[in-house]
């Protein structure tokens, strides 16, 4: 196995930036406007939400996480059957995840439009992570993106790092294919033998890719800082690494 990866892949939110605040704020208003609730978030709920982020994979589940804990669904159940759970509240209310979407990316641009320097103080970058993403893009190492988020928001939040990264390089919500898949497509262009480095905050996205047979010789790290669970780090297989934040900060020949 080669100590330097010719391409490296990391998530975003939960691996380069915690945006825990923000989410809570954007879903709350989501919330707020699709069950005319009050527009004020009350925190009360936040370290609920909080504790609860790891069971949301994309963004439309976020609201309906907030209808879940303000209903007085169990923190106990939404971690074992939350698939089941937002199923039910969305034919519930005869909602439509892709509707819910766009609630939340219009709720995010207006925030943007309007109080940019408030938005982006809601997002936090993990120690040390934005120094190594410098070092890794004056490196050999090809750097990408693949996330649920959206790309733009991607790239607006890293900009204000001093990062500019080209669009080719960012698979966000937008690019509408799962993980695998991206994964697949750069295997494809780097050839079969590139070392691809996968680095993902998501067990259950992890296990997704673990289960392809053709990224097989892909190296995938759990990153044990993000929206994961004690129990989750250790129910990873022996393929699956566990990668530290000050593991991450280090050379790559630290990673394993």
């Amino acid at each position: 196995m080669s100590v330097t990866p010719r391409v490296l892949a990391l998530d975003f939110d939960g691996v380069i930036c915690d945006g825990l605040k923000e989410y809570f704020l954007t879903a709350w208003k989501a919330y707020a406007q699709i069950w005319q609730a009050e527009t004020a978030p009350d925190e009360k709920y936040a370290p609920t939400f909080y504790r609860l982020r790891p069971v949301v994979e994309t963004g439309w589940e976020m609201p309906v996480l907030i209808r879940a804990i303000v209903t007085g669904i169990e923190e106990e159940r939404i971690f074992q059957d939350w698939i089941a759970i937002a199923t039910q509240i969305v034919s519930e209310h005869e909602l439509k995840p892709l509707e819910i979407s766009a609630i939340v990316d219009t709720i995010r641009d207006q925030e943007i439009a309007t109080n940019l320097e408030s938005w982006l103080e809601e997002h936090e970058f993990y120690p040390g992570v934005v120094d190594r993403l410098r070092s890794i893009l004056s490196s050999s190492t090809d750097f990408y993106i693949i996330s649920t988020k959206e790309g733009r928001f991607i790239k607006q939040l890293l900009r204000q790092q001093g990062i500019e990264l080209k669009d080719e390089q960012v698979y966000g919500k937008e690019s509408k294919r799962p993980k695998p898949q991206v994964l697949t497509e750069l295997k494809q262009v780097y050839g079969e033998t590139a070392s691809i480095w996968f680095v993902e905050d998501r067990l259950k996205t992890l296990q997704a890719v673990e289960k392809q047979e053709t990224l097989a010789n892909v190296e995938l790290f759990l990153a044990d800082w993000g929206y994961n669970t004690e129990s989750e780090r250790r129910e990873k297989s022996d393929h699956i690494h566990l990668l530290s934040l000050d593991q991450f900060a280090q050379d790559f020949s630290r990673w394993i």
